[in-house]
């Protein structure tokens, strides 16, 4: 994907205080009295090839761009969105840490969905997330992060929740037609559901 000519780094910020992400995913986006979240993946140790969450704290001093350059609301920001960021080395000890945001660029839209079927390896329930392979092949293990839009069904398509997915089932997972470049790729997931 190219750098859009408007989404370069903040001036007014250090570069020593700050932290730039390319390419990365919006895995969710909430909002709480006035102030907006978006949660998204970073690596954070480059040479162990780890990625980790971060939550970007958004509120009227962080500049919003689409993909031509404009401004846009914090509110016109979505799961499956493709974003460089800038954003506080400064983090809470929380998990995932939270940080105040310097600037999101938009890179990418999403403009539908597509569909996984696999084998679950995890469910971590603290995290907010699954991990499935298919085929038994370990290059096909993805991480799917799960936010409270997330719809989990049963075989009958009854509404459940997480703590009901153990390893082991097989399931459809409806997700964002993008995916990090970390390892495993994570995607934020629209649709869970246990398959026969």
């Amino acid at each position: 994907m190219e750098d859009f000519p408007n989404c370069k780094t903040n001036e007014n910020n250090s570069p020593q205080n700050s932290i730039h992400v390319t390419d990365t995913v919006i895995q969710n986006v909430t909002a709480n009295r006035g102030t907006s979240f978006v949660i998204i993946g970073y690596d954070d140790c480059s040479a162990c090839q780890k990625q980790a969450q971060v939550t970007l704290i958004v509120n009227k001093t962080t500049e919003i761009r689409n993909e031509q350059g404009d401004a846009i609301p914090v509110t016109a920001l979505q799961a499956g969105m493709v974003v460089d960021a800038t954003f506080s080395k400064n983090m809470t000890r929380s998990i995932p840490p939270q940080t105040q945001a310097f600037q999101i660029c938009v890179k990418d839209t999403p403009q539908d969905y597509v569909s996984t079927s696999g084998c679950i390896l995890e469910v971590n329930r603290r995290g907010q997330y699954i991990r499935t392979i298919s085929n038994g092949k370990p290059s096909s293990i993805i991480r799917f992060n799960i936010s409270p839009e997330t719809r989990i069904l049963d075989q009958t398509g009854k509404r459940i929740t997480l703590s009901t997915l153990t390893p082991g089932l097989h399931v459809r997972v409806d997700h964002a037609n993008f995916m990090t470049a970390s390892i495993p790729p994570q995607t934020s997931a629209f649709t869970i559901q246990i398959m026969k």
